[in-house]
């Protein structure tokens, strides 16, 4: 049975950390329809200004950041040591689990084309221990379609694999198409679909969709994507849902409130963070 498109979400522009300029697309209006994608945030600019001022130091608790940078370049530094500079069509895996600290530099470059995506942590894993990986581009395997291109950024496509993540399946595709070209994927049908066109609009099960605009799809065994009359780049991201109660107080989100108090208490107390400090 082929998805269909059920609901659209399209970015609206704003400012988040020390004043970058992005377009927030979901959030915590979405989280029901999106699960377990909790924030999707793009950024796509040629003008340093716009970005440079970056994410100053700020903790986070019981989800994963994953950072998708196509063009220009993101500088990761976090309180377990970690220091990783991705760009060029790289991807930062942050795993907050149980506490971290860490910042976001965007050094200025041509054009910074990218996305971050919140993935919710299940419950049994929300104080797991962080970790931060990068997946580099001798990676990302860049598999040939009959007219574009699939990057696979994470989990699997057909035959191959890419990286895998530890605490939910999530296959995470870049998907170039040619104008007029099309793919049908095929998907397991209780996995929960978004789509994101990243540049250039598209025909999702056949109905059109606008650059920048998020896409859930229903329930199938099947998904065609279609390039209108120009190239699209489109995201596609397959994981499962949670169903699970969510509580979202800023950086941090836990289960129930009492989780989200203990987090903030935690903060002011001085002992947030459960893992060595290297910062």
């Amino acid at each position: 049975m082929e998805r269909k498109v059920k609901q659209e979400v399209t970015g609206f522009r704003t400012q988040d950390g020390a004043g970058v300029s992005l377009v927030r697309v979901l959030g915590p209006d979405t989280i029901n329809d999106y699960d377990p994608i909790l924030m999707l945030d793009s950024f796509d600019s040629v003008k340093p200004e716009d970005y440079t001022k970056g994410f100053p130091l700020h903790p986070h608790r019981g989800i994963e950041t994953i950072s998708y940078v196509y063009r220009g370049q993101m500088t990761h530094k976090d309180s377990l040591g970690n220091e990783d500079t991705i760009g060029g069509g790289e991807v930062q895996w942050m795993t907050a689990g149980s506490g971290i600290m860490h910042e976001e530099r965007l050094p200025a470059s041509e054009r910074l084309l990218g996305v971050q995506l919140w993935l919710n942590l299940p419950a049994k894993d929300k104080m797991v221990p962080p970790a931060y990986n990068s997946i580099k581009n001798a990676d990302i395997q860049e598999i040939t379609l009959e007219k574009g291109k699939l990057r696979l950024l994470a989990g699997e496509y057909k035959e191959y694999k890419g990286y895998q993540s530890m605490y939910l399946p999530l296959n995470y595709y870049d998907i170039h198409l040619d104008a007029h070209a099309s793919i049908t994927i095929d998907t397991e049908e209780d996995r929960s679909i978004m789509l994101f066109t990243l540049l250039g609009e598209a025909v999702v099960a056949g109905a059109h969709i606008q650059e920048k605009t998020a896409v859930k799809l229903t329930s199938g065994d099947q998904v065609k994507i279609q390039a209108s009359h120009k190239p699209v780049q489109i995201l596609f991201v397959s994981s499962k849902m949670l169903d699970e109660p969510v509580a979202w107080g800023g950086p941090i989100v836990m289960n129930t409130k009492e989780e989200l108090n203990q987090a903030f208490s935690d903060l002011d107390q001085g002992t947030f963070l459960k893992e060595a400090i290297d910062y």
